[in-house]
């Protein structure tokens, strides 16, 4: 991960009236987030799949009892069973291969001209009294997957190999090449019928579970509430070595953390885009923080605390009643102080809220007596908006921003 970018956005929802407040910050000028997902999936249980669902013992059409009859004077009939597979992927393609071991039963008669001139010989054998004959066999896949969602594969098989001849014993006939043609056929249907099969997969259903989870609201013990809100997919990688296959998924997205729990907006999951990202994640995090929720932090931690001051031979003291945050038009932090004690009244308090990276908080700075309170409550009373009340009110107005 090479870095990330965090902007820490405050909403401004209502002014110290109640109205709507116009947020002088435009959400949608927040650049989207992305985020590159390196993953690897071990291709053991594919192979093992694999190894278990492809026929072990292949056989002439019709064995024991039938024969191929190749031309007028040759028949013959064979059994062939396969080695385990060997499998190796290497970037989108699979290669698929393995040692047959086959033996074969042959006869023969004379013929002139297409006719029949003598029975059939005795049964001939290849492989029984000796060593079973060696054939290599392989398929290639090459696996593309497209932007909609569809994953393609191309099947190829390979010309089997023969390691060993098939001699019978008809004249010492070399019939290898005869079967290696029947054997080509078999698996010629063999790869059609895996291709037909699974020459396209539609991974949408999948893809679009895992998308509504992603789109899913996830509770913040502590905090509130994470909304990833992701708006593309990218495939930035999709290849394979030896038996990993590796993906980087890359998500866009507009992440939100807020104080109230958002509703889930369902959307169907996009086409996949192609990108060549070098990982990572670059991170535009908005966090939506509820005045509510604010103003009941803070009543809870103001409500009932006292102040006491001496105004030249007089004793004064002033008891927090109740206190609110708000916004204003100017996008400033506004802190409605209700009190009583020696004056009872509300006092307005307004600053502009920064991000504090030292202590990881929103703070609130130059925070002052509003206008409001200045020219229209107790103009006499100028020890109220004394420092100690306005630090006060600046150390819990601090949002700590180290939980999100």
């Amino acid at each position: 991960m090479r870095y990330a970018y965090f902007v820490i956005l405050v909403l401004a929802s209502t002014n110290m009236h109640g109205q709507q407040a116009a947020s002088p910050f435009l959400m949608d000028s927040l650049p989207e987030s992305r985020i590159d997902i390196p993953i690897q999936i071990s291709l053991r249980p594919v192979f093992a799949m694999a190894e278990k669902n492809v026929d072990t013992i292949f056989t002439s059409p019709g064995y024991p009892d039938g024969w191929i009859q190749s031309d007028c004077a040759t028949r013959y009939k064979y059994r062939f069973r396969r080695s385990p597979l060997r499998m190796q992927v290497q970037g989108t393609t699979l290669h698929l291969g393995f040692t047959g071991f086959y033996r074969i039963i042959g006869a023969t008669r004379v013929c002139v001209n297409g006719n029949v001139l003598s029975p059939w010989s005795p049964s001939c054998r290849c492989g029984y009294d000796e060593p079973e004959r060696r054939v290599q066999v392989g398929f290639t896949a090459n696996f593309q997957l497209q932007p909609d969602h569809l994953l393609r594969t191309r099947i190829t098989r390979h010309e089997p190999k023969a390691l060993d001849k098939c001699e019978v014993c008809f004249w010492g006939q070399d019939v290898t090449n005869e079967v290696m043609k029947g054997l080509k056929e078999e698996l010629d249907l063999s790869r059609k019928a895996i291709e037909d099969s699974f020459s396209t997969y539609n991974l949408r259903p999948l893809l679009q579970q895992a998308w509504n989870q992603l789109s899913d609201v996830y509770a913040l013990p502590g905090v509130g509430y994470f909304s990833l809100n992701p708006k593309k997919l990218r495939m930035n990688q999709f290849a394979a070595s030896n038996d990993m296959l590796h993906i980087s998924i890359g998500i866009s997205a507009t992440p939100v953390v807020s104080s109230a729990r958002p509703p889930v907006v369902p959307s169907p999951v996009p086409n996949l885009s192609q990108a060549a990202n070098a990982g990572g994640f670059n991170i535009h995090l908005e966090a939506a923080l509820q005045y509510d929720s604010l103003s009941q932090v803070m009543n809870t931690l103001l409500a009932g605390k006292r102040f006491d001051f001496s105004e030249g031979l007089f004793k004064k003291h002033v008891i927090i009643t109740g206190a609110a945050v708000s916004g204003n038009e100017e996008g400033d932090l506004v802190i409605r102080a209700d009190f009583t004690g020696s004056f009872a009244g509300t006092a307005y308090f307004s600053g502009k809220p920064a991000y504090d990276s030292a202590t990881q908080s929103i703070i609130v700075q130059d925070l002052d007596y509003d206008l409001r309170t200045k020219n229209l409550l107790l103009k006499t009373a100028g020890w109220l908006f004394s420092s100690r009340i306005t630090s006060e009110l600046k150390k819990y107005s601090a949002i700590p921003m180290a939980p999100y």
